[in-house]
């Protein structure tokens, strides 16, 4: 009688690789394209959802430059135009928060705290969210745009950075980002 076992992983390997699996899934976008306007508002609209919330630096304005490009607000007039409803959800609590949300006619929660859960409930609300509806989140970061839409069940868009000047703690994350997306290329 032969005995064969498979030793070719230990116990705590596969251990790792079942984390893994529950893991992974907050880090991982449902999308991943090269900038905000790929994004096509009727597209959105078709797929149901209703609500969409969105990252200020780095998504819709270059931290680079801090000004907002023509293209991106031609985008978010565009996004009402498709009917869905859309709200800024930073969290940079400058005042500059407030003129990008002027600029482009949209509300804003400030100080989101993303990846933490407690914003977007207020920045639903701000837009007269109904229970049922489908909601979108946009932005750049894996590890505040992804995981706290995940947290909360929420689909999530993630778009590659406008810029690659950021915050010091910001490129730290950066570097567990480009691990995270190895195998992930943003579509054009």
């Amino acid at each position: 009688m032969s005995c064969t076992a498979n030793f070719s992983t230990s116990p705590a390997d596969r251990l790792y690789e079942q984390d893994k699996q529950r893991i992974m899934p907050f880090f991982t976008p449902d999308d991943y394209l090269s900038s905000v306007v790929r994004i096509d508002p009727d597209e959105l609209a078709g797929q149901g959802f209703r609500v969409v919330l969105l990252d200020i630096d780095n998504t819709l304005v270059p931290r680079d430059t801090h000004r907002l490009p023509e293209d991106v607000a031609r985008w978010v007039r565009r996004l009402e135009e498709a009917g869905l409803r859309a709200c800024l959800l930073s969290n940079n609590w400058h005042k500059v928060v407030f003129e990008y949300a002027a600029e482009i006619g949209l509300p804003v929660v400030y100080k989101a705290m993303k990846p933490l859960p407690f914003a977007y409930p207020r920045a639903l609300r701000t837009v007269g969210w109904q229970r049922g509806e489908k909601v979108v989140c946009v932005g750049d970061q894996v590890v505040t745009d992804v995981w706290g839409a995940h947290l909360l069940g929420y689909h999530v868009i993630l778009v590659k950075p406008q810029a690659t000047k950021d915050l010091w703690y910001t490129l730290l994350f950066r570097r567990f980002e480009r691990w995270l997306l190895r195998n992930h290329t943003p579509r054009a």
